[in-house]
């Protein structure tokens, strides 16, 4: 199955590949895509607790779906998470 998240705090290709490398790690999602235009992210799945890991983890690394508390310590996370996407490049 396929789903599609918006996200938030989405800001380059930095943020985009920490997402994709964090997501293609989880057991059950492949083919994770990031569109950077859109602040949208989406991904084949096996199940509904994948998707709710999924969400979990994206709100952990700092970019929550649209709908989720934000907080300042949430778009902190989101920075660190986009400078290490940029190194990992």
């Amino acid at each position: 199955m396929n789903t599609t998240f918006e996200i938030q705090n989405l800001k380059c290709h930095g943020c985009a590949n920490t997402i994709t490398t964090k997501l293609s790690a989880l057991k059950g999602i492949d083919e994770v895509v990031v569109n950077n235009e859109n602040n949208t992210v989406s991904f084949n799945y096996e199940d509904e607790e994948t998707i709710s890991t999924a969400k979990d983890l994206l709100h952990n690394i700092g970019y929550p779906t649209v709908g989720e508390k934000n907080a300042l310590t949430t778009k902190a996370k989101s920075f660190v998470s986009c400078a290490i996407g940029r190194m990992n490049n």
